[in-house]
This record gives structure tokens, sequence and C-alpha cells, in this order.
């Protein structure tokens, strides 16, 4: 059970600093999609992708005192900070099994795009047993209010192509 736990320390860890719910879904989701071992199960929700299960083990680690969870003021809404504690490094130097190779090139890259493309890529993701027309309809679809161009669902593919040769695959 705390292997899971572990995996998104770590994954917290690797990136340094997550700012932003939604931002750690993706992130935590297109690292699953490009084969790292998390298990948590996602579902399509409001904003693409979506982990209850991340979220609660994101609750227990913070209740842990694994993670620190600061919440921010920005305009209209409020915004999440993750980083790791020193009890939450600590927990994470015992459990080293849980390293993956690759896996902080793949989560620094991503933590450096914005929410709104992460959505997008994790909406590629989601629907990539469908063709390209057909993916690129759901997102024009499901995704209307976001207005997504076709030059971005474009630039999507190529990203989720430059992570995977980042994962090694």
């Amino acid at each position: 059970m705390l292997k899971d736990h572990a995996k998104i320390i770590h994954a917290i860890a690797a990136s340094e600093e997550i700012i932003g719910r939604k931002r750690l879904q993706k992130m935590v989701y297109i690292a699953k999609k490009l084969e790292f071992p998390f298990q948590e199960r996602f579902q399509f929700h409001f904003y693409g992708p979506y982990s209850e299960e991340l979220t609660l083990r994101v609750e227990e680690l913070c209740n842990m005192g694994f993670l620190n969870e600061v919440k921010e003021k920005k305009g209209g809404y409020y915004q999440y900070r993750y980083t790791l504690t020193d009890n939450g490094k600590e927990f994470l130097s015992l459990n080293e099994g849980v390293a993956m190779p690759n896996l902080q090139d793949c989560l620094t890259d991503m933590n450096s795009q914005n929410a709104r493309f992460l959505e997008l890529v994790s909406t590629v993701l989601f629907f990539e047993s469908l063709p390209r027309e057909e993916v690129q309809e759901k997102i024009f679809t499901l995704k209307s209010k976001q207005r997504y161009t076709e030059e971005e669902v474009e630039t999507a593919y190529q990203y989720i192509e430059s992570l995977k040769e980042k994962a090694g695959h």
C-alpha cells in the first residue's frame, strides 16, 4: 500500500514542486501512460483524466506529514502548491526501491508546461486508441470551452512523442 504512496512522493520530489491539483493529476496520468508504474485508476472528468485514488493518496500523504500543501488565493480561485516535507524526504530515502529511471526528466518537462496544455495532452492520451481524426473531434466536442486548435492538437501529439523518448520508449 505505501509503495503507491511512495511513488507519488517520488513524483513530487522529482518535480521539486507542483503547483495546482489539476497539474498534479495530469502529470501522474501522463507518466502512467508513459508506462511509469503508477497504479491509480483514472476516469474522464471535466478537466480530462482524473483519479479519485490519487486525490485520496495526496490527502493521506499531507495528513501523514510527508507532503506540504499550501492553499493560495489566485484571483477568483484557490491554487494548491505541493512540496515534500523533511519527513517526506526521509520516507522517500527509506523507499528507494520505487525509484523510476527517466521519471525526473519527464516530470520536469511536464511541470514546465501550462495546465491547459497538459489537459490537452492527457486528453489525447486518454483517447489514444482512436484514430487521430476521432481524437480531435472528441477534443473539439468535450473540450469546446478550451478552444483548442488543430495546431495545438498536433503539438500535443509531438509533445507525447518527445516524452516517450525521454521515458526511454
